[in-house]
């Protein structure tokens, strides 16, 4: 391997695409790292490879991505497939792990565009076999035609439940419910951003097209539903929920095998953290994000975030997001001036703000209470990895572990596999509603390399980019 890469793009997604076949086109050297086998990241997952006729089921967004792909391969820009990256420092090194060999790669510059990933919320039930994030399934569905054979009930907030109903509508997949948690109360809290989400876009006429469709194909979408908990012995053989119906509070049950829950998504922020990079609390998002300026600059030199890592924004703010970065990148390099960035910049900045203007509206609507963020459940698993719940959280916090990273300390969730991927938004909750404090004030869990599971002997045989 070379000692130093120009530029490393690490994620293939709709942002990391743009960026790399930008900044090849500009005359710089990049290198896209990527865990998938193929590009496209998570929305236009196996794009190059799904058939035709599971393509058009999954609609025109998806399609969308095949000539962003085939952009990207005409790019020039390097690709390393199924490479996984498990350290990123402040000093730009990178540790991958690449054909089963472990490494370390340096780059003059790094565009960080990993994406999101779906809010973990734990309720009664969320360990039984049987239940799974709507991502998750949406991932089958795209890259093996992969769908529940008996049927699904799908619940959650956000978009993103909506979408995947109405495409195994037509996949013909029987979609027995939709429980939508948010709040009915969040009408009143979007209403006001409503005229900003009218002007950026098709996205109030897309949703409202899928929530026509599912109910022409006789869908059933209860709203105001709380309460969620998925019943079973060795998996899932049931969904119960509340039900506020004219004031009265119900408990509903659904038979089903299958349930796939959805709670937004949120920026992955484990190699921005182990890197060094400067997060704030976003209000709007109820998550950590890396602060970043219009280019994707981060406060570590030679280190930008783009698309949904700086903040949930979107397939279509992210390309926007990594040409800005990548024209960055090449006026770091000299090879534009200032004002050349500037001009060429121009109409991804207005399409960007643009784009962007329907996120107030959708925070709004989406967001969640307290109820789904805290458990409320003492016997609730909170940390799957080490098995801790959260009556044992609240315990550690009342013997005065009084902040998240202390918990972790004590008990050693967050220590697992996952590296508090699925336990770190719930504890910080806790924590945070335990001390009657608002859960800004407390920083997550603290990162450490290897941030994704390595083996001893692949770290034993690691490899410099000197060697």
């Amino acid at each position: 391997m070379p000692k130093t890469y120009q530029l490393v793009v690490i994620g293939a997604g709709p942002g990391g695409l743009c960026a790399a076949i930008t900044a090849a086109s500009l005359g710089l050297d990049v290198v896209v790292l990527d865990e998938q086998p193929s590009p496209g990241g998570q929305i236009y997952r196996g794009i190059s490879q799904t058939p035709d006729d599971r393509s058009a089921l999954l609609g025109a967004d998806y399609q969308r991505g095949a000539d962003l792909v085939a952009a990207f391969k005409a790019s020039g820009a390097q690709y390393w497939p199924q490479t996984t990256v498990w350290s990123l420092n402040s000093r730009r090194e990178i540790g991958i792990l690449r054909q089963g060999r472990a490494s370390i790669i340096q780059a003059e510059r790094v565009i960080v565009a990993s994406g999101a990933m779906e809010r973990p919320v734990p309720f009664l039930g969320w360990t039984l076999p049987g239940v799974m994030n709507a991502g998750a399934a949406q991932i089958l569905l795209k890259t093996a035609g992969v769908v529940p054979a008996q049927g699904t009930v799908i619940a959650g907030t956000g978009p993103l439940p909506l979408l995947v109903a109405w495409q195994y509508l037509r996949a013909g997949v029987k979609v027995k419910a939709v429980l939508e948690l948010s709040p009915g109360t969040n009408l009143w809290r979007a209403a006001p951003y409503l005229p900003g989400a009218l002007v950026a876009g098709d996205y109030i006429s897309r949703g409202l097209k899928y929530t026509l469709d599912l109910n022409k194909g006789g869908v059933p979408i209860y709203y105001g539903v709380s309460r969620l908990q998925a019943r079973g012995n060795d998996r899932i053989e049931a969904v119960e929920y509340g039900w506020d119906i004219l004031g009265s509070d119900r408990r509903e049950t659904i038979i089903t095998d299958s349930l796939l829950v959805h709670f937004g998504v949120i920026p992955r922020t484990n190699l921005t953290k182990a890197a060094g990079c400067q997060h704030i609390w976003d209000r709007g998002q109820q998550c950590w994000r890396p602060q970043v300026d219009r280019w994707g600059n981060t406060n570590v030199p030679g280190i930008a975030v783009i698309g949904d890592n700086a903040g949930i924004g979107g397939a279509r703010s992210a390309e926007h997001s990594g040409r800005l970065a990548a024209l960055e990148a090449a006026r770091s390099w000299h090879l534009i001036s200032t004002q050349q960035r500037d001009r060429q910049a121009h109409n991804d900045l207005k399409w960007l703000r643009k784009d962007l203007r329907v996120r107030p509206f959708l925070e709004a609507l989406y967001r969640l209470p307290d109820s789904l963020l805290v458990p409320p459940d003492d016997e609730i698993l909170v940390c799957r990895c080490e098995e801790i719940s959260a009556g044992q959280i609240r315990q550690a916090v009342r013997e005065e572990h009084g902040d998240p990273n202390q918990v972790k300390f004590y008990l050693r969730c967050g220590m697992g596999p996952c590296q508090g991927r699925q336990c770190a938004p719930a504890v910080a909750q806790i924590v945070a509603a335990e001390n009657k404090r608002p859960v800004a004030d407390y920083t997550t869990f603290r990162v450490r390399p290897p941030i994704r599971t390595l083996t001893i002997a692949q770290l034993a045989n690691l490899e410099s980019s000197e060697s």
